[in-house]
């Protein structure tokens, strides 16, 4: 009996650090950006899905890509194509809380990329996104490594 309580200690311990573990990245089965180009974005100004055969691991996520040279690209410069927020809704971050976002509801802001919840989502943050910017600016470094 003692044998099982101690088992079970272990395996709760287990348990409570992996719900503990936060991420700042928004990842979906591991893959950021539901496995889409974070490069694509700007290169072609549209969403395109990865390729499992140009991954690269960042952040504790899997980067995927369509090419070799958005691969490289991003490996020499993250910040400059990674979604802001770490892949979580812009509009969510500006009203205080983490949301998961499509690939599809995207917008490119003074150079950096920010991702919605959904299309609706992105209709309100289009409506102010410059007030959106500044709030989620404000809140990311509190909430990034919060659930």
């Amino acid at each position: 009996m003692k044998i099982l309580f101690i088992l079970l200690q272990l395996w709760l311990a287990c348990v409570s650090s992996l719900m503990a573990q936060k991420s700042e990245v928004f990842n979906s089965e591991g893959k950021a950006i539901r496995g889409y180009d974070a490069v694509s974005y700007f290169t072609e100004s549209k969403a395109r899905q990865g390729s499992a055969q140009f991954v690269h691991s960042w952040k504790g996520s899997e980067w995927f890509f369509v090419s070799k040279q958005n691969l490289q690209a991003f490996i020499e410069n993250p910040e400059k194509y990674a979604p802001q927020y770490g892949g979580y809704c812009a509009y969510g971050m500006g009203e205080g809380h983490k949301a998961t976002t499509q690939p599809d509801a995207w917008t490119i802001v003074n150079g950096k990329l920010y991702l919605n919840y959904n299309k609706e989502v992105q209709k309100l943050w289009n409506a102010n996104q410059s007030k959106y910017v500044q709030m989620a600016d404000k809140n990311w470094p509190a909430l990034k490594n919060k659930e």
